[in-house]
């Protein structure tokens, strides 16, 4: 046991710094999500490119094919194509922007390739410091719509309540304020926990096979390149819900007239895509 603890894989929860631009840190995991960062305006561009050309390209119809599904499921999830077509950007990019570095930490480079003893290139998702941020900007994004719907005071009365009017009321709502700070740890430490735990099996398995790797890997490489996608998708699933969550029911949003192209969800819907995440 002692042998094995010696010789075996580098693992590291928190990210390494491997340079420093002036007082900031820079990290493996930040290299890494630089360049899938730029992998994904690339593919992006190039497919409005294709697509203003006229291009029959795979390329351009698989980005425009899963773009079209996910707006689909944005609709029926929020149940306003107003606000699904604004709130679709962020949470497709999101979805995106994890699912592309998530396959880039599967790369054999990625913490075989070391600087200054330290792995030079990180899983982006396998860094808590990502995932959390991007939580809070889905969970801010929330909020800031459901102000923006029922207006600030109406948005607030659904936490904080008179209690000497309505005492069960009142512990209901505090008990949904104290959900939104757990939903971004939930949202946060889900797909870190996924992403993280699929690297140290793949070192590990990679380890404990020594020569017979290159047999064992594949099957492991294929299950976690599906489990790379399937969370990303969670992502963009649970970031929807959560604003469709905030949002009024139809007949408590007065005052938009014929703006809503589709009425909202009914509550099954909203359940339905819920489990489904």
């Amino acid at each position: 046991m002692n042998i094995f603890a010696a010789t075996g894989p580098h693992i590291s929860i928190a990210p390494e710094t491997i340079f420093h631009v002036g007082p900031i840190a820079i990290t493996n995991a930040q290299i890494l999500g630089a360049l899938g960062s730029l992998i994904l305006i690339w593919i992006l561009f190039a497919t409005v490119r294709a697509v203003r050309q006229g291009s029959r390209s795979r390329g351009a119809h698989a980005v425009l094919w899963l773009f079209e599904n996910l707006y689909d499921t944005t609709v029926e999830v929020i149940g306003d194509k107003t606000v699904a077509k604004k709130v679709l950007p962020l949470a497709v990019t999101l979805m995106l922007f994890f699912m592309i570095n998530n396959w880039l930490g599967l790369l054999p480079i990625v913490g075989s390739v070391t600087w200054d003893g330290a792995p030079l290139l990180r899983g982006v998702a396998a860094d808590l410091n990502t995932t959390l941020a991007l939580a809070i900007i889905s969970i801010v994004t929330a909020q800031a719509w459901a102000v923006k719907r029922m207006g600030f005071f109406k948005s607030a009365g659904r936490y904080f309540m008179n209690p000497l009017k309505e005492p069960l009321h009142a512990f209901i709502g505090i008990l949904e304020f104290i959900a939104e700070f757990s939903r971004t740890a939930a949202l946060s430490l889900r797909i870190f926990g996924n992403v993280f735990g699929g690297e140290v099996l793949l070192a590990v398995i990679a380890f404990l096979t020594s020569y017979a790797a290159p047999l064992a890997l594949p099957v492991f490489y294929g299950l976690e390149l599906f489990v790379g996608a399937v969370q990303a998708y969670v992502f963009f699933m649970l970031t929807i819900v959560f604003i469709s969550l905030g949002l009024p029911n139809p007949d408590e949003d007065h005052g938009h007239g014929d703006e809503h192209s589709s009425a909202k969800p009914k509550p099954h819907k909203v359940k339905a895509a819920k489990e489904q995440a």
